[in-house]
């Protein structure tokens, strides 16, 4: 892990990680990196008050480890997720008081972030593919829920890759989700591999982007097709349009 950041840095990039209980805090610390995200939480859910005072309690040992490392932003999902991706409590029908719920368990986000001078972003997902029985999982319902809330520290996590499989028209869910993004991530489709492997024309969504004046962050979230440097070249030639 020490070997991937000190690299990545070296070549120009921030880096993301994931559940922060995985690695050794203090490596991550000397290692150099500017992390530009990470997992916001443990365990927890949106949707119910149990599992919802359980996400807030584990957002708070998140914040303690994103300030170590001076984290940029924390990402959260409508529920925790376990081995290969899949929902610790699957859901198969969101009903309206989940969805009540899941609004105040956000708002209750809100004050933790302002709190603690931090910023969330929930993570749209994609349900066919990687992560069935995911609550709030689509782009339709994180924006939902994001732009209910509307606060400057509760973010959208764009995630185009689970976008595409999920509902497709990226470009114009960029379009939709401006206001409220936080970041967002790229992988092509199918394979969840570097742009130009699979079928989203990521330099049409780059110029697009640029139309629309974003200016936040673009991360990659995918496995290398092959070489990891030229997957990396792959990225930021897609993003840097001419």
């Amino acid at each position: 892990m020490l070997w991937r950041l000190q690299c990545l840095t070296e070549l120009g990039y921030e880096c993301g990680i994931w559940n922060w209980g995985n690695h050794d805090v203090a490596q991550l610390e000397k290692s150099g990196a500017k992390f530009s995200s990470m997992t916001g939480y443990i365990t927890g859910r949106l949707s119910d008050a149990e599992g919802a005072d359980d996400l807030l309690h584990t957002a708070v040992e998140a914040i303690k480890i994103g300030k170590r490392l001076n984290v940029a932003r924390l990402n959260l999902h409508g529920t925790g997720l376990g081995d290969r991706g899949l929902p610790v409590t699957p859901v198969e029908t969101v009903t309206g008081a989940m969805w009540l719920k899941a609004e105040d368990t956000l708002r209750r986000i809100a004050d933790l972030a302002d709190k603690h001078d931090v910023t969330f972003m929930l993570e749209n997902l994609n349900l066919p593919v990687d992560h069935p029985g995911v609550p709030f999982a689509t782009i339709e319902d994180t924006l939902a829920l994001v732009s209910a809330v509307n606060h400057p520290r509760v973010r959208l996590n764009l995630d185009l890759y689970h976008v595409q499989i999920g509902e497709g028209n990226l470009i114009e869910w960029c379009r939709k989700c401006q206001p409220w993004i936080g970041e967002i991530q790229v992988a092509d489709v199918p394979g969840r591999k570097e742009p130009g492997t699979g079928e989203i024309n990521y330099t049409g969504v780059a110029r697009a982007l640029v139309a629309m004046g974003y200016k936040g962050p673009v991360c990659m979230e995918a496995h290398a097709s092959g070489d990891a440097e030229a997957a990396l070249a792959a990225f930021r030639q897609a993003f840097t349009p001419a």
